[in-house]
Formats: C-alpha cells, structure tokens, sequence
C-alpha cells in the first residue's frame, strides 16, 4: 500500500479566493429563486394549453414548497456534514435535471414532477449557499452575508419572473427556452463551486454525528437566534403567504381585474412584489433588525388591503400599488429577520438556522396557497382572495400586537 496519502479536501488549492467565492454562492441564490418564480408568468400559457384549474394550479405551485420543506427538514443540515461544496454542486446538478424535466413537459404530472425535484435540490442548496455565504464573509465587512442572504433570494425571483416575462412576450418556445438557459447556468454554476475552498469542518461534525442521523427530520435553531426567531415569526409567516398568493394567483388575479390585458401582466404582478422586496431589502441595511421587520410586518397590512381593493375597483394600478406596498413589507421584513437570526448563530450552527428559517417561510407560502385554490374552486377567485387577505392582515395584528409587549432587546 502506498505511503502518499490525500490530502483532505479542504487543504487542495482552489482557484477561487474568498472574495470571489462569495460572490459565486450569491449568484446561485440568484439563480436558485430565479428558477423558482421563472414559471410564474408561464402558468397561463399551460392553463391555456392543458386546461387545468386554479386549484391544479395551487398544487403545482405547492408541490415545489412542500418538497423544498422536506429538504430543508431532512438535508437542511447536510453541508454541515459532508461539506458546502459537494453538497451544493450535487443540488445544483439536481436543480439543472429539473429544468431539464420542465422543458420537455407534455403536461401536468411532468410539471409537478418537475416542480417536486425542484423544491428538493433548492432546498438543499439554499441552506449550503447561504451557509457558506456567512463563511465566506469578509471579517472587516461584518452583516454582509446576512444582507445578502436576505437580498439575493428576493431579487433572484425578481429576476426569474422579468426574464420568463420577456420570453413569454418575445421569444419563440417560451416553456422551454427559459429552461434551458437555466439549464446552462446550473451547469456553469455546479462546475464552479468544485474549485471554492470548503468551510465547513466536516471532520468535527462526523465525529459528533453521523450523516444518517443528520438525515432525520428536524428543526434546529441556534440557541443565540431563538429570542430572535420568536420575534420576528409572525411577519415572516405573514410575508411569505402573501408571497405565495401572488406567486399562484397573483396571474389569475390580474385576469379577473383585466381580462384582455397582455398575458405579460400576470407576470408583472410577481415581479413588482419582488423587485420592491428587493429595493426595500437593500434600503432596510441601515436600520436596526428590529426596525426593519417590524416596519415590513406593519406595511403588510395596507399592502394587503389596497390589492383586495384591486377587484373592486375593476384597478390594475390599484393591484399593482397593493402589491408594490407589500413588497416593500416583505423587503424588510426578510432583511431583518435574517439579521435578527444568522449573526448570532455559531458556524456549526449556521446550515441548520438557514434551514430553520427556509422552512417556517416555505409552510407559510404553501399551505395558505393550497387553501386559496380550494377557496377559489369552491367559491371563485375574488371571495378566495378576499379571505386570504383577511387572515394575512389578522396574522399581521397578531404579531405587531405580541411584538408590542416584547422588550425592546434588538
């Protein structure tokens, strides 16, 4: 037997130094939550097409969050073992199968299917990149990582749901070109992260676990970051259901206020609550955690409100000015809650605080969506959205009302 033993992997020489690492895992944010709003603006193209419900399309949108939420719970944590950058190549991989899979769809079943492997792989991946964003953050910029994690995703989707837009106006085949440009990039991407330094210590964390018990579904929050958690929880429930009703129904919405207006619209309905959440997540840097997620949560309320007005009104611009505002909420509600929970978090508690937070988010745009789709099929679309935003404005209340009587620690 040879002497000449490997090196571990994390002593090779990577290619690629810190600075530039960093800015590789924000853009797989980016493109992760470009993948997931990319077929937002594409949904009326296969209702039109294959002739499904509103509610087959809540369980389309909620397949991908539901298998997200059992990646997060059971691999949430994988990087912490195995290591941020075969873990998140791997999902990357994954993610580029998914886009392969939507691509070539012929109907419904493919589309969930593809949605499923989706949520899987971005689960996965949005817990390692965003870990290894806080390994990678320059000790002289402290807070960079969390802001980012908090922007990148919102601005990803952003992104996503413009470019799917623009396809579904201008481009031939727009069910598959968006696809396979993703497909591409994951692949870049995928490649990419094999040449970054690994930061996770996975020698330390065999040694105090296995993986298979790593694998068991399971919710860990960083003891430093629960006070945090119990603070911020109501607005973050609150803002990621509203995201999940714009993201489902937001299209469906724009229809029912203007029936002959482009098929671009219902796009563009995601898009500004991404694109506001983005702007609002980087305006929100300066203000303190608190601040800023319970500002968000209390902006929720009229943003809620003026986009319930929207079909009563029979007003685009009222549902895009509701939407605008509550984009704004979720903004800064994201941007604080992340910087409320992630410093305080150890480094080998980072991957599975990340996981913790993805998780609360994703069952609160799910479950509230799969709902409004019952809602929608059984008493139509406008009685479904005003119950929805009834319960998200209650929800809100709720949580300024608890936060109120919490002592100002943050």
């Amino acid at each position: 037997m040879s002497s000449v033993t490997a090196l571990p992997s994390h002593r090779r020489l990577p290619v690629l130094g810190h600075r530039s690492a960093f800015r590789l895992h924000a853009s797989t944010l980016v493109g992760l939550l470009a993948a997931s709003s990319a077929p937002t603006p594409l949904y009326a193209l296969y209702q039109a097409t294959w002739h499904f419900s509103p509610m087959t399309l809540t369980v389309v949108f909620s397949a991908y969050a539901l298998a997200l939420l059992v990646a997060l719970l059971t691999a949430g944590t994988l990087s912490d073992h195995l290591g941020r950058r075969p873990v998140l190549a791997g999902a990357l991989l994954a993610e580029a199968v998914a886009m392969a899979v939507f691509a070539t769809a012929q109907g419904v079943p493919e589309l969930i299917a593809a949605r499923i492997l989706q949520g899987l792989a971005t689960g996965v991946a949005t817990s390692a990149a965003g870990a290894a964003l806080l390994d990678f953050e320059d000790p002289d910029r402290p807070g960079r990582a969390a802001v980012a994690n908090g922007i990148m995703p919102v601005a990803g989707m952003a992104v996503g749901v413009l470019a799917a837009t623009a396809l579904v106006q201008y481009a031939p085949a727009p069910t598959r070109t968006v696809y396979l440009l993703l497909f591409v990039l994951f692949i870049a991407q995928a490649a990419a992260v094999c040449f970054t330094p690994e930061t996770a210590d996975t020698e330390s964390a065999r040694a105090e676990s296995c993986v298979r018990r790593s694998l068991r579904p399971t919710i860990t929050v960083a003891p430093a970051s629960r006070q945090g958690l119990a603070l911020a929880a109501p607005g973050i429930v609150a803002a990621w259901a509203l995201g999940g009703f714009y993201s489902s129904l937001g299209s469906s919405l724009a229809r029912l206020i203007a029936p002959h207006a482009a098929h671009a619209t219902g796009g563009l309905v995601f898009f500004t609550l991404t694109a506001a959440a983005g702007l609002a997540g980087h305006a929100a840097r300066a203000l303190p955690a608190r601040t800023a997620s319970l500002g968000g949560t209390a902006l929720l309320i009229p943003g809620a409100l003026l986009t319930l007005s929207g079909p009563h009104l029979h007003s685009l611009v009222a549902l895009f000015a509701g939407t605008a505002l509550a984009g704004v909420g979720f903004g800064a509600v994201t941007q604080g809650a992340l910087r409320l929970l992630l410093p305080p978090a150890g480094p080998g508690e980072r991957a599975a605080t990340l996981a913790a937070y993805y998780a609360l988010s994703y069952l609160a745009m799910s479950i509230p969506a799969v709902l409004a789709g019952l809602l929608t099929n059984l008493y139509g679309l406008q009685t479904a959205v005003a119950l929805y935003g009834a319960t998200v404005v209650l929800l809100t209340l709720t949580g300024l009302i608890r936060a109120a009587r919490r002592p100002r620690w943050a």
